[in-house]
């Protein structure tokens, strides 16, 4: 009873400043088990959520927020932070249509002091914060919370770079859990390593300096001439880190679970008049056993039983017929290299990995670096492949020109997660790695809808492609195939009847299966359809284009943005061409799509087989009618 009494008697974080310690760790108890129940629901991130409980109390503890700025990193640990901030009655929609969004939104809360969903960005975005402060001539401090994996993405260090040279209190919390999805992977993975075998730096600090402080007027003088050294005396005292020759003051590494002693650094940090970086270790999983022994399985659910730890059964989907598919090629082609940003279980890797470890290279969160590596390893006769969800391929959009295609370098991306992806919302869906790829020349794309069309597209990808080959596919399984569809894997196939047949359906990928219900749909309303997929989407086939010249009208539906995008290069090829009929595009126009299922953000963009028989009855009707009415004034 008297742990439900706290849980629920917190509306805001003014709610935890009286309470003792005792009380604050029977709060953490209460919020790890609503933690583990929502999600079980829900899904959504559950690991990295549980391992800061702790961590987040403490700063709600002893910073004045939203006065004070929590940034979060990624954002994907936020819960904890959601309950605090008076959304506890609404926690149980999170990552729901309409709900809490599963990450922090300036939208959704005045505690919500930046936006974000990928990663590295809140050094960067917290100095801005500071900086605003300074500016206005506001009170409050800013503290950006960064995980150790997002160490490993360049934005990082460039904040990091730029926030050590500034003289005001400045508070970085460095989540150190050696993951990121995946153990963490590089020289500063390795080097936090050998920090968290050392002991707790603030205590052999705290030492020296009582040591010193006993020696009259030499020690303090000492210790004056210590701290501003960047030499190896000052290294050989106090055991320095690299952080401080950056221009931090270090404490740590701190026990993240240990609230005293977070509250009581914290506090300290909170006092500074410079740069502080505090050094927290944390458990990913804490709480929930199950989560502790396997963190990568439960960083992201889309459900799971709480007792068993089991989640629902999937029928198969295109990240692991990617995996399988270039697996293929790879035993039979040495110079084939997989690259992944962090993300070798997402993307299907993890068999790869094993089997050939020396053509396996996870680079961590660093998509930008690894369009150039993969560059580089073009350049030295191999053939790299790079699996990245479409989300976080927008990192590497200059890498992609000035390092790939500019110099028309073979490289292959693997674009998964392409299109609408569902509960993540705004910060992760897929939708405009069309539009920026059909703007970059030596860039082929290819688009299967079909699991028994991405091995063959991959291979042309990665052998006939001259410069940067691409094949992007949807999240989850293959949708409906009609039983009378071949796939062939040509630049286009044309399905339907073209006898007497004056309307056609133009798109690509997944949403051709929703294509062929709605024609399947429109012949019982009397309505005929032909269906041209597009397999090859940039360059467009020539002769599709001709194709399309045949009909009347011709509907482009398009799970992508409109603008940039394949359905308005269609129509103007259509235009090139000498169509003189009714062209009508429907695709993803001036907004980000919200959280939602997948399902239901189609249909709210008319981009499912309902969607499309209701625009082309509607439009075929109008278009009859027009046609109709010019006749008659003739």
């Amino acid at each position: 009873m008297q742990e439900d009494y706290l849980l629920s008697s917190v509306a805001s974080p003014r709610d935890i400043k009286g309470m003792s310690i005792d009380e604050l760790e029977a709060l953490c108890v209460q919020i790890r088990g609503k933690i583990i129940e929502t999600v079980s629901k829900n899904g959504g991130h559950l690991a990295s959520n549980l391992g800061v409980v702790e961590l987040t109390v403490a700063l709600h503890k002893v910073f004045a927020c939203p006065q004070d700025q929590i940034v979060w990193d990624v954002g994907h640990q936020c819960y904890t932070h959601k309950i605090l901030t008076g959304r506890l009655g609404r926690l149980d929609t999170i990552r729901q249509e309409d709900g809490l969004s599963g990450f922090p939104r300036r939208d959704e809360s005045v505690y919500d002091s930046f936006g974000c969903g990928h990663s590295s960005t809140s050094i960067s975005a917290a100095l801005g914060l500071l900086n605003a402060k300074r500016l206005k001539n506001e009170p409050g401090k800013v503290i950006a919370v960064i995980g150790d994996g997002a160490l490993s993405g360049g934005l990082a260090y460039e904040g990091i770079n730029n926030a050590g040279a500034c003289n005001r209190n400045f508070i970085v919390v460095l989540n150190d859990n050696k993951m990121s999805i995946s153990r963490n992977v590089g020289s500063m993975a390795r080097y936090l390593s050998g920090i968290r075998t050392r002991g707790i730096y603030l205590k052999t600090k705290s030492a020296v300096d009582k040591i010193l402080s006993r020696v009259p007027l030499l020690g303090k003088v000492m210790r004056k001439a210590i701290l501003k050294s960047t030499s190896t005396l000052k290294n050989l005292v106090y055991n320095g880190t690299v952080f401080e020759n950056l221009g931090f003051m270090y404490y740590g590494p701190i026990d993240g679970h240990n609230l005293r002693e977070l509250i009581k650094v914290l506090q300290v940090a909170k006092g500074k008049d410079r740069p502080v970086l505090v050094h927290v270790n944390t458990v990913k999983g804490k709480g929930y056993p199950i989560a502790e022994k396997n963190p990568k399985a439960f960083h992201g659910l889309s459900g799971f039983n709480i007792k068993t730890g089991a989640k629902g059964a999937t029928s198969g989907d295109f990240s692991a017929v990617f995996s399988r598919e270039l697996f293929k090629i790879a035993k039979d082609d040495g110079r084939i290299c997989a690259i992944t940003a962090a993300m070798k279980l997402g993307t299907g890797l993890t068999y790869f990995a094993r089997r050939f470890k020396n053509r396996f290279f996870d680079v961590g969160i660093a998509e930008g670096h690894a369009v150039t590596f993969a560059g580089g390893l073009a350049a030295g006769g191999m053939i790299p492949v790079f699996a990245v969800y479409s989300t976080f391929l927008q990192r590497g959009y200059d890498q992609i020109i000035h390092d790939a295609a500019i110099q028309k370098l073979k490289i292959v991306l693997a674009i998964d997660r392409a299109g609408i992806v569902g509960a993540d919302g705004e910060t992760h869906q897929g939708l405009f790695d069309v539009s920026f790829l059909n703007a970059i020349p030596n860039v082929t794309v290819y688009s299967p809808s079909f699991f028994e069309e991405v091995g063959p597209m991959l291979r042309k990808a990665i052998y006939e492609v001259d410069g940067v080959g691409a094949v992007r596919y949807p999240r989850g399984a293959q949708l409906y195939k009609p039983e009378d569809f071949a796939c062939n894997c040509d630049p286009f196939d044309v399905y339907g009847d073209l006898a007497g047949c004056e309307t056609a359906i133009v798109t690509y990928g997944r949403l051709f299966s929703w294509a062929c219900l709605a024609r399947e749909n429109l012949q019982l309303k009397r309505i005929k359809t032909c269906i041209i997929k597009l397999n090859r989407i940039k360059p467009i086939d020539n002769a599709a284009v001709m194709e399309a010249t045949k009909f009347k009208n011709v509907f482009f539906f398009e799970e992508g943005m409109q603008s940039g995008g394949v359905g308005e290069r269609f129509s103007h090829e259509l235009t090139q061409a000498g169509f003189d009929g009714k062209f009508y595009l429907t695709a993803v126009d001036g907004e980000f799509v919200a959280q939602a299922t997948v399902e239901s953000s189609l249909h709210k963009l008319n981009l499912d087989a309902e969607g499309m028989e209701k625009i082309i009855a509607q439009r075929v009707d109008a278009f009859a009618r027009q046609e109709k009415a010019g006749c008659s004034a003739v």
